[in-house]
């Protein structure tokens, strides 16, 4: 088999909040996101007017931090510890990408609960990928993946089971 098609890899992990409209909210959920990762949060922004919720284009809404490397390797243990490694097969897309919920933040290994910020959850994305994947990415000459060097969604699975020791089973 070729070594392109069969190595999954992490591309990414991002994390992030959303505050809604509730600027102390958000400014809580940044100092999270500091906390845990060292990296300062870029805020996210609403593109459209959405009056019944008070929204405007232009009002900061989120904050989200994104991490590549060994970094984004260690952040994920740290919070598939706070899930007990385990997820529902439904956290995996047909793209490859493994996302969920973190209701409460103290779950996470090695994050203290701080009473300024209170009690607050985020949402959690890894993102895997295949050697070869960045064609769709380039600049120059950018190209649509082939079906074989997708990540599927069972070789997200194996490569979660593989390599992190995660648990796939449906909540009953």
């Amino acid at each position: 088999m070729n070594k392109m098609q069969s190595t999954v890899r992490i591309e990414k992990v991002t994390l992030n909040f959303g505050a809604g409209k509730d600027q102390n909210k958000l400014e809580k959920g940044c100092t999270l996101i500091e906390q845990l990762t060292g990296i300062k949060p870029v805020r996210t922004i609403t593109q459209k007017r959405i009056p019944s919720w008070g929204l405007r284009p232009g009002l900061p809404v989120g904050a989200k931090v994104t991490m590549r490397g060994e970094e984004a390797s260690k952040m994920v243990k740290r919070i598939l510890h706070a899930k007990d490694f385990k997820l529902k097969p439904s956290n995996v897309d047909d793209a490859g990408n493994v996302a969920f919920g973190l209701p409460e933040y103290i779950d996470i290994e090695g994050a203290k609960y701080d009473p300024a910020i209170g009690i607050l959850g985020l949402e959690a994305c890894v993102t895997l990928s295949k050697p070869g994947a960045r064609v769709k990415h380039r600049a120059i000459r950018d190209t649509r993946l082939g079906k074989r060097q997708r990540v599927s969604k069972e070789e997200a699975m194996e490569f979660m089971k593989n390599t992190f020791k995660v648990s796939f089973a449906d909540a009953q």
